[in-house]
């Protein structure tokens, strides 16, 4: 029996037999109970299944004359599972940066590769590759079996680490920072001397499906909770931005502190320390260069910038940051509340990459496109850094509901009222669903066939998938759920049957038929006007499925003089129907359409001739890929319209 129920049984056995004992409930109202309480406990159990912890204590040295570190790591590593570990694993992310690796034969092979990575990984000379090596390993003070296997160090132990146990790991390491090509780097096209992520030794992730040691082909990440401790040795010319709360500042100033509050380390480095509670990665980025500007978000976090000083677009960061400052109360208030102290925005890498408290973008941009791209870095704040499904196995549940999040925040920005949709997302989903290109939301993100089908499916699909919950249950239920979900789910690594059982909770509706549609296939939406006929007392319409996708159905009948009703046609496996949400027009009801019938005829009490039009979904909340067929426009005197 899981370790998590087993109390609960406990508990109901021994309050039953203390009820029985004074003669209080009958055998019935027992069994209900006691269902009831193992329901109770057992829905607790589901949400705080077990998941590993660690502690990470980390040196580490950067010599910017050779682009060499060399570091230590200590990791308290917990072992919450119910298995004992015989083997370890260890991402070493650098070791992608040379020619022969994974990521550069993917790239070499892939119908249209990246082109920030393209052929560039295979032309790398020796001194402008990248490398990550653990030197040597302890576990409880006992060396322990070492092999590299490209970006993951296989440990095989010497005692297994037993369940509900913790290991002290101890090991030493070096790299090499590559020559800037995917998200990590030195020298990147703005300039930036270091852009630090994916750069140590990181334990490989252990949860209810095993272990994740995948090797690193350019795409998703997928971490342990837990603490890091990072102290960073580096000449004192440079500036460092990065995960966490710098717990030195007064020895380092550079805008962490102000100026009269320094107390300055004497030597050629300076010696960074840097704390991140509850967090599953750590990255940093370092230039000599660096402006480092401070926004205080209201009831929220310290925003931190690190960028150049660049007159072509440093006015630019400055008029930015109260953007992204109301951007984060927005997020905060619509989807929850944001956990940490600060969050820094730092000017790197290759384009815009999501870490835990911090991201790395290239900063020469208009003001649009920084906001724009600072919002979603920081938005994925919600989805990768405190929810942190495993954006491996679903991609989707990071980027595209972080593209959800940041159009909506976008939407608030820079138009007046409230958020106005997701047209963009609709049409990118609707044309590679046409295309023939479209693979499924549930392959693995390392999977896909083209950077085409991963991006869309990713980015767009996965924004269209919580638009259309929002068609399909409401916008008060749906909203209410997305606060839910985050509360729920925050710090736990959920997965898509978890999210969606929070929106059937919240909204009374069965939904697994739109997960079993929408994300392990690929079949696609379309729903269509077969037939009128009319007489003179009333009108029947006749709607198809067309598409191979079942969807709920919503029918707006316009009159001539300017009234609409707008019918609403559950599926019968949602038992349930969507409420008006205070609709301002006609609601009504229907009877289910049943998911087998190809044909649904409903009969309006009126004649055509008061009839202007009949539109299926004119709200646009289906990702319907033919809308010619959604639409009639009545003219006086029709009585039959049929379709082929």
């Amino acid at each position: 029996m899981n370790q998590l129920i087993r109390p609960a049984y406990y508990i109901c056995g021994k309050v039953f037999a203390y009820v029985k004992a004074k003669n209080q409930i009958s055998m019935q109202k027992f069994l209900f109970s006691i269902l009831l309480c193992a329901s109770t406990f057992g829905a607790w159990a589901q949400t705080n299944r077990w998941q590993q912890r660690v502690e990470y204590t980390i040196n580490v040295n950067l010599d910017h004359s050779t682009h060499a570190y060399q570091g230590d790591e200590t990791i308290l590593y917990t072992n919450n599972s119910n298995e004992a570990l015989t083997h370890l694993y260890f991402h070493l992310y650098f070791n992608a940066f040379q020619p022969g690796s994974a990521m550069d034969v993917r790239s070499l092979s892939i119908e249209d590769p990246d082109q920030r990575v393209s052929d560039r990984i295979s032309k790398l000379q020796r001194n402008e590759e990248g490398h990550c090596h653990v030197r040597s390993l302890k576990v409880n003070g006992k060396p322990v079996e070492l092999f590299e296997n490209g970006t993951i160090l296989e440990v095989k132990l010497t005692q297994p680490i037993p369940a509900h146990s913790s290991a002290k790991l101890e090991l030493t390491f070096d790299g090499q920072v590559p020559i800037q090509i995917r998200r990590s780097g030195r020298a990147n096209a703005e300039g930036i001397d270091y852009s630090m992520s994916q750069w140590y030794p990181k334990l490989c992730e252990y949860d209810y499906q095993g272990w994740h040691a995948n090797p690193y082909v350019g795409r998703e990440f997928y971490g342990v909770w837990g603490d890091y401790r990072v102290q960073i040795t580096m000449d004192r010319k440079y500036t460092i931005g990065g995960t966490g709360i710098l717990k030195n500042a007064e020895e380092i100033g550079k805008g962490y502190v102000p100026d009269d509050k320094v107390k300055p380390s004497k030597g050629l480095n300076h010696v960074w320390k840097f704390e991140a509670i509850n967090v599953h990665d750590f990255v940093w980025a370092a230039d000599p260069d660096f402006t480092h500007d401070t926004y205080q978000v209201t009831n929220g976090p310290l925003l931190r910038f690190f960028y150049q000083k660049d007159q072509a677009y440093s006015p630019t960061w400055k008029e930015a940051q109260p953007l992204i400052g109301k951007a984060f109360d927005f997020l905060s208030k619509n989807f929850g509340a944001y956990p940490y102290a600060q969050y820094s925005i730092i000017q790197g890498g290759d384009g815009g990459m999501e870490y835990p408290m911090a991201t790395l973008i290239t900063g020469n941009r208009k003001l649009p496109s920084l906001v724009g791209v600072s919002i979603h870095e920081a938005a994925h704040s919600w989805y990768q850094g405190v929810l942190a499904t495993n954006e491996s196995l679903y991609c989707w549940m990071d980027e595209g509901f972080t593209s959800f999040a940041s159009a909506e925040a976008m939407d608030y920005l820079f138009k007046s009222g409230m958020p106005s949709g997701h047209a963009n997302a609709y049409g990118d989903y609707i044309e590679i669903a046409q295309s023939g290109k479209e693979e499924a939301l549930d392959i693995h993100a390392d999977h896909f066939e083209t950077n085409y089908a991963y991006g869309t499916a990713a980015y767009s699909k996965g924004e269209v998938y919580l638009a259309q919950l929002e068609y399909i249950i409401g916008t008060f239920h749906f909203r209410t759920a997305m606060l839910n979900y985050y509360n729920t789910w925050k710090f736990k690594h959920p997965n898509a049957n978890d999210f969606l059982r929070i929106m059937e909770l919240q909204s009374g509706m069965e939904l697994d038929w739109y997960n079993e549609y929408f994300v392990h296939t690929t079949k696609t939406i379309d729903y269509g006007i077969k037939s009128l006929q009319s007489n003179s007392k009333s009108t029947t319409v006749t709607l198809e499925r067309v598409g191979s996708m079942i969807m709920p159905v919503e029918v707006e009948v316009k009159l001539t003089t300017g009234e609409y009703t707008t019918f609403v046609i559950p599926l019968d496996l949602m038992r349930g129907a969507k409420p008006a949400d205070g609709y301002k027009g006609k609601w009504k009801v229907m009877p289910d359409w049943t998911w087998v019938e190809p044909t649904y005829t409903f009969e309006l009490d009126l004649p055509s001739d008061k009839i202007e039009s009949i539109t299926i979904d004119p709200f646009k909340g289906m990702a319907d890929v033919n809308r010619k067929n959604n639409e009639l426009l009545l003219t006086p005197g029709t009585k039959t319209i049929i379709r082929n």
